[in-house]
Formats: C-alpha cells, sequence, structure tokens
C-alpha cells in the first residue's frame, strides 16, 4: 500500500458542488491523498445529482472513501425504485428529484451503484473512525445492529461534548465507547446547531458537518496538521435557492 500523504475529511454537501469544486480547487488532492467524505451529498441545493457526477470523476484520480448518510440512503431507495414518503418527495428531496431531470435509465444506474458501493463506516490504519452520524453499541459500529443508527446517531456527539470538560482534566473519564479509536470524524449534526461555523472538537470527537445543508459553508479538515479549510457560505453560491433552510429539523 502506497503511503499517504494527507487525510482530509469533508463534511455534508447537500447538493451544493459550488462549494465542492471550491473547496477541491484549493485542495489540489493528489493520488497521495485519501479524501474521506462524511455523507449526505444530496437534499438541500440544486445541483446533487450533479455532485454524484463530480464525485465518480474525482474517484478516478484520487484516494476517495465515501460514507453513506441518511439522505444518502433515501436517494438510493429512490433510485432503485421504491416508493417513498411524501415528506421526502416534496420536502428535502424535491431539490434532488429536480436534479436528476434529463438524466437516462443508464445514468441513473451508474449513480445508483455509487450508492450502493458506499460504506457506512470506515477505519483507517491509524484507528480513526469515520462514520455519517455516530454509533450505540460498546463495542463499535461494527456491532451495531441497525445500520440507520449509524446515520442517524447524534448521541455520540452529545456524549462527546457532555464529558469533554471532564475529559480535559482527567483524561482516565474518557468514555469507553470513544477510547476505542484514537479519534472519530462525523457529520450528520450541522456545527451551527451549537451557534459554531467551524468544525465542533470535544474528547476525541470530530464534526465537520458545518451547516452547508444551510446557511453554513462546506469543510474539509486535514486531520494531521488539523488545518480546516472552508467554502464561500452556500447561499452566497445558490442566491436564489432556499436550501434546506426551507426545511429544518433533519
Amino acid at each position: 500500500m502506497s503511503m499517504i500523504s494527507r487525510t482530509i475529511a469533508i463534511g455534508d454537501i447537500h447538493g451544493g458542488l459550488k462549494a465542492l469544486e471550491q473547496l477541491i480547487a484549493v485542495l489540489k488532492p493528489t493520488a497521495s491523498d485519501r479524501l474521506v467524505f462524511l455523507g449526505d451529498y444530496v437534499d438541500g441545493w440544486s445541483e446533487s445529482a450533479q455532485v454524484i457526477d463530480y464525485l465518480i470523476r474525482l474517484n478516478q484520480s484520487v484516494n476517495c472513501v465515501f460514507i453513506k448518510g441518511n439522505h444518502d440512503v433515501l436517494c438510493e431507495s429512490w433510485l432503485g425504485g421504491q416508493l417513498l414518503k411524501d415528506a421526502w418527495l416534496y420536502g428535502h428531496g424535491a431539490s434532488t428529484v429536480k436534479s436528476y431531470a434529463g438524466y437516462s435509465a443508464a445514468q441513473r444506474m451508474v449513480h445508483l451503484d455509487f450508492f450502493r458501493s458506499m460504506s457506512y463506516f470506515f477505519t483507517d490504519e491509524q484507528n480513526r473512525l469515520f462514520v455519517h452520524g455516530g454509533f450505540t453499541a460498546a463495542d463499535g459500529p461494527a456491532f451495531e445492529l441497525l445500520p440507520d443508527i449509524l446515520t442517524k446517531d447524534r448521541t455520540l456527539l452529545e456524549l462527546a461534548i457532555t464529558m469533554n470538560k471532564r475529559v480535559v482534566t482527567h483524561p482516565a473519564l474518557m468514555p469507553k465507547k470513544l477510547a476505542r479509536f484514537k479519534a472519530i470524524y462525523i457529520g450528520h449534526t450541522p456545527t451551527i446547531n451549537y451557534d459554531s461555523f467551524v468544525p465542533i472538537h470535544a474528547c476525541n470527537v470530530w464534526d465537520v458537518d458545518t451547516g452547508a445543508g444551510f446557511y453554513g459553508r462546506l469543510t474539509a479538515l486535514d486531520i494531521d496538521a488539523e488545518k480546516i479549510y472552508q467554502s464561500t457560505p452556500l447561499p452566497e453560491l445558490y442566491p436564489d435557492e432556499p436550501g434546506r433552510n426551507k426545511y429544518p429539523g433533519w
């Protein structure tokens, strides 16, 4: 296996292709880098299908890991012909469905295969975990009985935030489920919910979803250098669109 120069975690994109293009232009990833995308590529801004096209092309020249998010599960189901609830079709998923206008059945199948190939979590050579939401199983995500928990859990971040001050002064108090990993990188919960526009670091957990689906920026985190890269706020890139601001709570 070739040596990895940089490992970069990238937060929730939510159809914001312009923000993704900005980040990649700044990052200038090479074949020796590893980009770990933390999920939720779709549902929000108007270019969900085009985000998937871009990621498929990027994966041809850059070492990419694609984690599956809860919104990706829904888009995968829709592409696979499953009937979904109106809450998605006419809510968060409406912009995603519209972005697929003009795509042939063959093109949609390529995307469906891409979604199906995603991982629910990834652990690297340094025992660093990447997962969209979190996990509840005491022994780690591999022991989670329901994969939906990996895409939807928020309790992992809540635990890390609650325990952070105590762990700083008393490291032995680190919760065992967190201590199983050198570090944990998640998306799913926008940091803007905690009035932060940059990644939240609590205990050994990093939340890299900085609210790009709403009014925040898309973030990439070079995890060894702890260097943050961010796009322009998404409403500035899509001034005539609501993004997910029209549909809070997901």
